[in-house]
């Protein structure tokens, strides 16, 4: 079953609990390196993850947190450091969301969004994704 052929509709998204995919997680790009990362790091986005499995993707997208910091990434922002997710044969960009793993610190995860999926992209443990003044 493709991306596609997953029936879609309010009940989908208002019903279903946020599945998580690591399909298109990419570990080779520079600016989101993990491998400098403790287990408290790991132990942090597993807790996470399990947060927020709790949730309908509805709720994913509509949560407004200070500890979540939920919100779709615009890559036509002129801060960030890569301008796609770059999934040859795959038009996401525009399904582009990233979350918190934890208030101030341990950076952030990206990933895109397709019914009640969330495709973990990169794991952003210094939140390079965003340049800095």
């Amino acid at each position: 079953m493709t991306m596609r052929d997953r029936p879609i509709g309010p009940n989908v998204l208002d019903r279903s609990p946020l599945r998580f995919s690591f399909k298109y997680l990419d570990t080779t790009h520079p600016a989101f390196n993990v491998a400098a990362c403790q287990g408290e790091y790991f132990r942090l986005l597993i807790a996470r993850l399990r947060e927020l499995s709790a949730l309908t993707a509805g709720e994913f997208k509509s949560r407004r947190s200070g500890t979540l910091r939920i919100h779709p990434i615009d890559f036509d922002h002129d801060r960030l450091s890569v301008r796609s997710f770059g999934v040859p044969g795959l038009n996401i960009d525009e399904r582009a969301w990233q979350f918190a793993l934890s208030a101030n610190e341990h950076g952030r995860v990206h990933g895109f969004l397709v019914e009640d999926t969330f495709y973990v992209r990169s794991l952003d443990p210094d939140h390079k994704l965003y340049l800095r003044n």
